[in-house]
């Protein structure tokens, strides 16, 4: 089988409005710059210690964490359309407002406002995403999802590396104006009147089927959740490592970034079209987590330079591609139309 008929049979089948909540998401991560850099910004721009940039990064995490929650609560509630759209909106808004922020107290609290803005969009959009989506093609419309995400995260940190090194300001400005030009296209290609709200007595009726009772579910989400620990360093801390130890230049270390996201959009679709429905999904999750965690083990292993650094990033994203698609079809088989919010948060 050629190449093409290979990417040609990844990609068919996929609901036309995955596809155009996939051209919001690449816009979207398009501006994703300015958390990979923020650390960095923090020590070098703010001249923060190490241990406050730490601060200001963990409350950016707790938003992320209830802003999760939250965001899957509103989402079964108000409907994933307006929840897209207004937390685009007001994430968008955030980002430039952060940019003018100074003192570190205000850091800490911009930090987790925008954070939990930001982080209230994932639940509603992959909300979205299971409504659009042919039971058996789920795990396949996600990787749609993660490769419009990737390939924006790759435009976004290599052009982000750039203008870091120029001036960081600009990041949280073209950051903030990709959301919201992503919220607009989003109004734009998925009308109001192509959506279904939720009713609310049909979601009362299913009520008892919460996903906080869900035993299997509540203990694959806090192994994810480790997971998620370790692995999102590769975005906050990784950076500052890479510059700090192994003395990489900021666009080296920007191009790094965009190779995670150039490798998974070339390659995860495919990878996922083939292996979908020929074990369980918790058996790749196994092995992905088991190849990102030998990625990372690396970082203490290899002699620092650029060889390295470049094996790290392919072992880590191949772990990636294994387990993250995974994760998600394993919720959505679990939650329902009327839940889907909950669970995904």
């Amino acid at each position: 089988m050629s190449l093409l008929q290979l990417y040609k049979n990844a990609y068919s089948g996929l609901a036309r409005n995955n596809w155009y909540l996939s051209i919001v998401m690449f816009i979207n991560r398009s501006g994703t710059m300015v958390v990979p850099y923020m650390t960095l910004y923090c020590i070098n721009e703010l001249h923060f210690s190490v241990a406050q940039a730490g601060y200001v990064l963990a409350l950016f995490g707790a938003g992320a964490i209830l802003g999760n929650y939250v965001g899957g609560w509103l989402s079964d509630r108000t409907g994933f359309y307006d929840m897209q759209v207004g937390t685009l909106l007001l994430g968008g808004t955030m980002f430039i407002v952060l940019g003018y922020q100074h003192a570190f107290i205000t850091m800490c609290i911009g930090a987790f406002i925008l954070s939990f803005c930001n982080e209230a969009f994932r639940p509603a959009n992959s909300s979205a995403i299971a409504y659009y989506s042919a039971p058996q093609n789920k795990t396949r419309s996600y990787s749609l999802h993660r490769l419009a995400t990737n390939l924006g995260w790759a435009f976004g940190a290599a052009l982000g590396g750039f203008i870091a090194s120029v001036n960081y300001k600009l990041l949280f400005w073209v950051d903030g104006c990709t959301n919201i030009f992503a919220a607009l296209i989003l109004l734009r290609l998925i009308p109001r009147s192509t959506y279904i709200k939720p009713v609310k007595n049909i979601v009362q009726t299913v009520k008892a089927i919460s996903a906080y009772r869900d035993k299997p579910y509540l203990v694959f989400i806090v192994l994810v959740t480790l997971f998620n620990v370790c692995f999102y360093q590769f975005f906050i801390m990784e950076p500052v490592f890479l510059e700090t130890d192994w003395k990489f230049s900021l666009r080296f270390i920007g191009f790094l970034l965009a190779l995670n996201g150039v490798v998974i959009a070339l390659v995860e679709l495919i990878m996922i079209n083939y292996l979908e429905g020929r074990r369980p999904a918790l058996v790749y999750i196994i092995y992905g987590v088991l190849i990102t965690g030998t990625g990372f083990a690396l970082l203490n292993l290899l002699p620092p330079g650029p060889v390295a650094g470049i094996l790290v990033v392919l072992i880590v994203t191949f772990g990636e591609m294994m387990s993250m698609p995974f994760m998600n079809s394993f919720w959505t088989t679990r939650a329902g139309q009327h839940n889907s919010g909950q669970y995904a948060g």
